[in-house]
């Protein structure tokens, strides 16, 4: 039977060479913190429980996750890795097995622990330039030993096989070998390293288990990692989702900050950013420039450059933008058309209604086959509420008007341009509201006054 699973997530570094006030692991990958990252990871292996080692800085971290269950235990002096999971030692039970990850590393992927339940390893990697990381020490596929950097001679730096800091083990075993840990190095720290070479000495060795890529153990000391971090999970997700069938246009400007769903021949143009939960259905086109995020667009739907959209859900084909903004609480249905400039907020618009230009659609309730004419305005808000115009079917709403809610406007009604709608108007009627034009006859106009000096 499989044991249960531990994951401790390390997260008590200081984070000094990030010149930040904000804690290292808070800092963003794809719009999420680094240790979101690495507790996604964690939940996607289904573990009993889960403890966050925290130190410099930890209420950030416990305000952070303040809504997510999780055993929180304090590493109050840093004293290496060795010591922080030490800290932990309280939360294990003898029948777990223990995994150690890190809340700075964000790029471990769950392919990368798939089928290891129940096995006692270490991640390791082979790297071109391995300075600055442990090297692992090797007897086929068994570890015995990981060298630091500092402490190691010169043919232990030749090696280009790395330490992730990664590691599995049995509760028992694992605190058996905490508890003999040394400071016997230059840094006088207790190395979590350290455990593989005890390991070995009685007779229960790690297995080296190697990352296919070796991106997946790096991590973030300083913004310039940080931004490297960011390079290489955009391009992970940039390949997925072209391998999935996604056209990019210009790949590399496309920035993925969530989960992205999507269907056949989605098309996604130059600088385009994809944020939170987005889902696209067939046949959708993302124009140049534009910003989704958290939207869900049925088939067929156009997103023309330059648009913003924001909780977004289209019911059917339509047409949105350019240089439009719809915020949350927009619903399309088929047929829709929401143009340049136009800006709506919990608006629900029915099939075939249009707004083609410079209009802001506020609380707004609008039925089928209406048309919205340049300039008109929901006035929704009185400075303390909000409230609610109601457009019925086959409306039209001439050019400047102000529709002052909460109001109705009647099913085939035409409002005139240039009007402000105070009150309900009536079905199959013309309303306007305008002070009559008139010319004012021998007007003469204003000269400039000569005998100002």
């Amino acid at each position: 039977m499989k044991s249960p699973l531990h994951v401790v997530i390390l997260a008590a570094g200081a984070g000094t060479r990030m010149r930040s006030n904000k804690l290292k692991v808070l800092h963003q990958v794809a719009g999420r913190a680094m240790i979101d990252h690495v507790l996604k990871l964690a939940e996607s292996l289904n573990p009993s429980q889960v403890t966050v080692v925290f130190g410099y800085q930890g209420e950030q971290l416990i305000r952070h996750f303040k809504d997510e269950s999780v055993n929180w235990a304090e590493q109050k002096q840093q004293l290496g890795t060795g010591h922080a999971v030490q800290q932990a030692v309280n939360f294990f039970k003898d029948d777990e097995d223990v995994l150690v990850l890190y809340g700075d590393a964000p790029l471990v992927q769950t392919q990368d622990l798939v089928g290891l339940a129940g096995q006692q390893f270490v991640l390791t990697a082979e790297v071109d330039d391995p300075a600055g990381y442990g090297r692992i020490i090797r007897s086929g596929d068994e570890v015995t030993a990981i060298i630091e950097q500092k402490d190691a001679n010169s043919t232990e730096l030749k090696v280009k096989e790395i330490n992730s800091g990664i590691i599995q083990a049995p509760a028992k075993g694992l605190k058996k070998w905490l508890d003999r840990l040394s400071n016997n190095n230059q840094q006088q720290e207790y190395y979590l390293t350290e455990v593989i070479g005890l390991a070995a000495q009685d007779g229960e060795p790690f297995t080296a288990v190697k990352l296919n890529d070796a991106n997946s153990v790096k991590g973030a000391n300083d913004m310039v990692q940080l931004a490297e971090l960011e390079g290489i999970y955009q391009q992970r997700e940039r390949l997925k989702i072209m391998q999935g069938g996604v056209k990019l246009i210009n790949p590399n400007s496309v920035d993925i900050r969530g989960e992205l769903t999507y269907g056949r021949d989605v098309v996604i143009d130059k600088g385009v950013l994809l944020d939170g939960q987005n889902s696209l259905n067939d046949e959708i086109v993302i124009g140049a420039y534009s910003v989704l995020r958290n939207c869900k667009l049925a088939s067929g739907t156009i997103v023309e450059p330059h648009t913003i959209l924001d909780g977004v859900v289209t019911k059917g084909a339509c047409s949105i933008g350019p240089f439009a903004r719809l915020r949350p609480g927009t619903e399309l249905s088929a047929g829709c058309k929401v143009g340049n400039f136009v800006e709506t907020k919990k608006a629900v618009l029915g099939q075939n209604s249009k707004a083609s230009h410079l209009s802001y659609l506020g609380d707004a309730l609008i039925g089928q086959g209406v048309n919205i004419g340049a300039g008109t305005i929901t006035c929704n808000y009185d400075g303390v509420n909000k409230f609610t115009t109601t457009i019925k079917d086959g409306a039209f709403i001439g050019s400047d008007s102000q529709l002052v809610a909460p109001v109705t406007i009647g099913e085939n009604a035409t409002i005139g341009a240039g009007s402000t709608i105070t009150k309900d108007t009536p079905d199959d009627h013309l309303t306007l509201s305008r002070a009559r034009q008139k010319t004012v006859k021998d007007w003469q106009k204003p000269q400039p006054n000569t005998s100002e000096k």
